[in-house]
């Protein structure tokens, strides 16, 4: 059983694309009731040398020719005990590790957070917002997607001084999603009856062993509500005139891919990631020659 698991997937805000959210609700949903869990490798990124890194707990990313460049790859998770991409996910405390890395380095005059991620967790996923923000006022940042930035995703890359996506690429899901799993049905079958003791009338709220009552629903729905309308006002002060409140709410969280993307005002440019890369590293290069 991975209790710990659970809690992180079900009856939580995920700020993540919903199709990515069925989809491991489908595949773990088995496992978390006994099964093991299948991890993956490390993913290799598509720039810089990340095969070259040394284990995920690595705090200074790359650096090449001043330009540091962070991954923000897979599900996004609030914690984790390693860095970089691993396992399929990648932490807002090892993005935040990294960035407080790059903003000490005096050699580092430019980053690039390299995404390809559907979200994943709300908590904490404003902080490491804010901290890209923060990074992005002291040196040039952008966001180079290297396919995706949805969800949790998206926030992390409008938070960058520009968003660059390849014509495949897909950007926004300006949107929260949760989900209750109730085994009730299950329980009767095996004859189990579970008896809940509780003190206080919200204890026991969003429990697995019974049907989700309208009156929480509806309080949830408040809240998934409230949550996206925070995701979209942080966004909109992020993009500046580029993309206000209102539009960012008109998406209703759609996805939008390559040249719709940047019509929608969601991203800056469309571009190759490898030649956005290069541009970026020789207008970087270019500025540390002109004399103060």
């Amino acid at each position: 059983m991975f209790p710990h698991l659970v809690a992180r997937l079900f009856d939580t805000p995920l700020m993540m694309e919903p199709g990515k959210a069925a989809v491991i609700a489908d595949a773990l949903g088995p496992r978390l009731l006994g099964h093991p869990v299948s991890l993956h490798g490390v993913e290799m990124g598509v720039l810089g040398n990340p095969l070259y890194r040394e284990e995920a707990e690595y705090v200074r990313p790359d650096i090449i020719d001043g330009v540091a460049i962070i991954p923000v790859e897979g599900s996004l998770v609030a914690k984790g005990k390693w860095v970089n991409s691993y396992s399929g996910e990648t932490s807002y405390e090892g993005i935040q590790a990294q960035i407080a890395s790059v903003r000490a380095d005096r050699g580092v005059r430019g980053v690039v957070l390299e995404v390809d991620s559907f979200g994943g967790e709300a908590a904490g996923a404003f902080s490491c917002a804010e901290a890209i923000h923060a990074l992005a006022a002291e040196k040039p940042t952008i966001a180079i997607l290297t396919e995706n930035a949805c969800s949790g995703g998206y926030l992390l890359a409008a938070a960058t001084r520009a968003i660059v996506i390849p014509e495949t690429g897909h950007a926004g899901s300006i949107g929260v999603v949760t989900m209750h799993a109730s085994v009730a049905g299950a329980l009767e079958k095996a004859g189990v009856d579970v008896t809940i003791i509780k003190s206080g009338a919200h204890k026991a709220d969003f429990n697995p062993y019974e049907k989700l009552p309208t009156s929480v629903a509806r309080q949830v729905q408040a809240d998934m509500d409230s949550m996206r309308d925070l995701f979209a006002v942080t966004v909109a002060r992020y993009r500046g005139g580029r993309l206000s409140r209102d539009a960012a709410l008109e998406t209703e969280a759609a996805v939008y891919r390559g040249a719709a993307a940047l019509a929608a005002g969601l991203v800056d440019a469309v571009a190759d990631p490898i030649e956005a890369f290069a541009a970026f590293v020789a207008e970087i290069g270019r500025s540390a020659t002109i004399p103060a």
